[in-house]
Formats: structure tokens, sequence, C-alpha cells
């Protein structure tokens, strides 16, 4: 009996067929090979695993991916993704995921010493602070931080250039006595103070400021001193964190929420000096108490293990690109490119922040037209350009453009938007 296609009651099909089993690892080829006998026809599939890259290279935007300008959770480096995407099933031959690992093992201990010393090459850390990987997000840090670094009366100063220093100074009433010695909002959050101008408390133990403000979109390009010569300089650097060189021997304490430009939600870094670790008060629950995770090195619970993996893979591609200074250089690119498309729109486009503090990460801007807004982001959409309207508290648009956000992404949306001024002007 001959097997052959140009039989009648019997053939051989060789084919291959798509991806969509759940059981097959990534990068995996598969073939069925069909035997056709009537009445019964039966099939044999093989599979085959090619190895994948250390480093994925993308070309371009494949045209299933969009380009995602979203303020947080934001767009991650498709480079990443991918590595992560072929380590998922079997993390380095461990025969498990990142996410089945022990906290306690060795596996998962490399994944979050190795993300940390990642950090501190990137940072520059100096060993008298401690890196802590935390969770709760930022806002969790609203109270972390006066809890800490300050008692009950003591006295300790916020800087609100927007909502999130607001919110930062509204928890820290109720563990402390904090005092806005400047605060924004009666001019809409459009630019920061002199800080020869700012009234410090004298003996304040810590000055906070939010470094950038994702939602209005202001950044500090440089840092205020406490006037107090024993108090610090806190910082929140959620939007801004990793995107350019920052001297942290000018703070006392800076925190970060992971989720907008180093990795997915669920993780918070703190880095803290490790001389202001161990004065916490005694209403602070174990989970707020930097001492605690100091101690056990983030590991006094279960962490987030996937997201500190996903961040660790994150800073390792951050040092790949040649360190901050480079990313800097490629993100004030970007942003020229955008906040040029906007000046030169002759009014049709308008971003209210002063040019001085422009946040190179969350761009917000009007248009002369409000009633044209949503066809805007319909028309956007469309072309594959997502989550572009600003925050419900500000209304207009939003571009954030965070390190992983490519040129390409931001070339592609000021065409749109002298094209959309064109038709709409």
């Amino acid at each position: 009996m001959a097997a052959t296609a140009s039989t009648t009651s019997h053939s051989l099909l060789l084919q291959k067929t798509p991806q969509n089993h759940a059981f097959l690892k990534p990068n995996s080829t598969t073939f069925t090979l069909t035997y056709q006998r009537s009445p019964k026809p039966f099939s044999i599939s093989c599979s085959a695993t090619t190895p994948t890259q250390d480093r994925p290279l993308v070309q371009s935007q494949p045209q299933d991916r969009v380009f995602n300008f979203a303020a947080g959770p934001a767009t991650l480096p498709e480079n990443v993704l991918l590595k992560a995407q072929s380590e998922l099933y079997n993390w380095h031959g461990s025969g498990m995921s990142v996410m089945e690992m022990s906290h306690r093992g060795k596996d998962f201990r490399s994944i979050i010493e190795k993300a940390e010393a990642d950090l501190r090459a990137l940072l520059n850390i100096p060993e008298d602070y401690a890196v802590l990987f935390l969770q709760g997000g930022a806002t969790t840090q609203f109270a972390a931080v006066p809890l800490n670094l300050s008692r009950p009366d003591d006295t300790v100063d916020y800087l609100v250039t927007g909502s999130w220093g607001d919110k930062a100074f509204k928890e820290a009433q109720k563990y402390c006595k904090p005092k806005v010695i400047w605060n924004g909002k009666s001019e809409k959050y459009v630019r920061v103070p002199s800080f020869d101008g700012l009234e410090q408390s004298p003996n304040a133990k810590y000055l906070h400021i939010c470094a950038n403000e994702t939602i209005y979109g202001v950044e500090f390009k440089e840092y205020p001193v406490p006037s107090n010569p024993n108090g610090v300089l806190v910082a929140d650097m959620s939007s801004n964190f990793c995107s350019k060189p920052v001297d942290v021997t000018r703070f006392g304490l800076i925190y970060a929420g992971a989720q907008k430009n180093v990795g997915p939600a669920g993780v918070c870094i703190v880095i803290v000096r490790k001389d202001l670790i161990g004065n916490a008060q005694e209403i602070s629950p174990v989970m707020l108490d930097y001492k605690i995770h100091a101690e056990n090195n983030s590991l006094y619970n279960t962490p987030p293990c996937f997201g500190i993996y996903m961040c660790g893979l994150v800073f390792e591609d951050l040092l790949k690109q040649g360190g901050l200074e480079e990313v800097e250089k490629k993100n004030k690119k970007k942003a020229g490119i955008l906040y040029n498309a906007i000046d030169e729109s002759k009014g049709f486009y308008r971003c209210p922040v002063e040019k001085s503090v422009r946040s190179l990460m969350n761009v917000p801007f009007t248009l002369e037209k409000p009633e044209l807004e949503a066809e805007f982001l319909k028309e956007a959409d469309r072309e594959k350009m997502v989550q572009l309207k600003g925050h419900r508290s500000v209304g207009g648009m939003r571009a954030s453009i965070y390190n992983a956000m490519p040129l390409a992404g931001v070339e592609k949306l000021v065409a749109f938007m002298k094209d959309f001024q064109a038709r709409h002007a």
C-alpha cells in the first residue's frame, strides 16, 4: 500500500500549524502529519523549539501592536516583553516560570539581587543607601514616608506642584505636622517656583517634592535644598524614574511606582539613606517599616515576584542602551519633536506648562476647538495610537512618552496632529 498524494483512498499531508496550543512553549514550530484514509483519518503533531536571542531585535512596530501613550500602566520595551515571553514557560532551565518560584529559593534570589545591582549601576547608588522593592504603589509611600522620617509633633515641608504632591501632603497630615510652603493650584499647576523665595520651616525633618507631575506635565529640572541642615529632600519620582541621570546623594529618600517607566503595576521602589532607617513611629504597620524590609532584603513577605523580574529586565535593557545618559538624549529628542509641533501649530494645539519645566515624560495639550477633542481621539485610535485622553481632572490630551515609547511613535503622532490640523483648522 503506497501513501502518496496522487492516491484516491490514501494521502499524507504535512503542514505547519499555528501556535495556538496552550501546552506549547513560546518560539516553537508545530508540524502536523495527517494520514488520510477513509473512514478514519488520524494525525500526528510534532513540535520543535528554536532558540531565542538574549535580546530580540525589533525592526519595526508589529501590525498587531499599538503605540500606547497611557500614563500608567504604560508601554514596556518590546525587547523586554519578547525576552519575558521566551522565558515565561521555563526560566533559565529551572523547569518553572518566574511566577511559580518560591521567593525564598535561589532562583528568585538571583533575580532580585541582579535587579538591585543593575539599578545601583544605572543610578550610581552608594552603598549607604538601601534599595527596597515594595508593594502598594507610590501612594502607600505617602504614609510610609512621614511614618518613617518624622514623629507626630514634627514639622515637615511639602512643595506642591500638582495633584500627587497635594495627595502626599494630605496623607501626611495623619502622622505629623506637614506644611505646604508653596502650592501652584491657583495657577493650575503650570510651573515650579523659584527656590530662593521658598519659606521653609527651620526645623522641618524633610522637604517633599513630586519630581514629575504626571497629570499636569510639570517636571523639576533642578532640585531644592532643605534649609534645615539636618533635614532631607524626599522625592516622588514615579513618572520620571530612570529617565535621566540623578544624583541620589542629594536625596534622603526617593520612591517610585514602577508602572510608568520601569515595569508593570505592582512594584514600588524605595531608595533610602540607611541612617534614616529604624525610627518608624510606633503606630507604623509592619509592612510600612523600612527597617523590616531592609533587614529582610525586600523578602519579609512574598514580594511582587514577577513585577520585580520585569523591572530587572528593564534595568538590564537600559544598561545595554548605554545607561541613563543615552536614555535622556533619546527622551529629549522625542519630547522636542512633540513640543515643537505644538508650539508651531499657531495656537491650534497648546501646552499650558512653562517651557522651562515641561516634562520629558508627560506632554499635556489642548485643542483650540475643544469640540474637536472627541474626533481627535477617535481618529488617533483608528490609527493605532491609544490612551491620548487627558486625565479626567483636567481634560484635553496627554501623550505619555516614557523611555519605552519609540521615536517612531512620537513621529507618527506628530504627523497625525499636523494632518488633523490641516483638515480642521
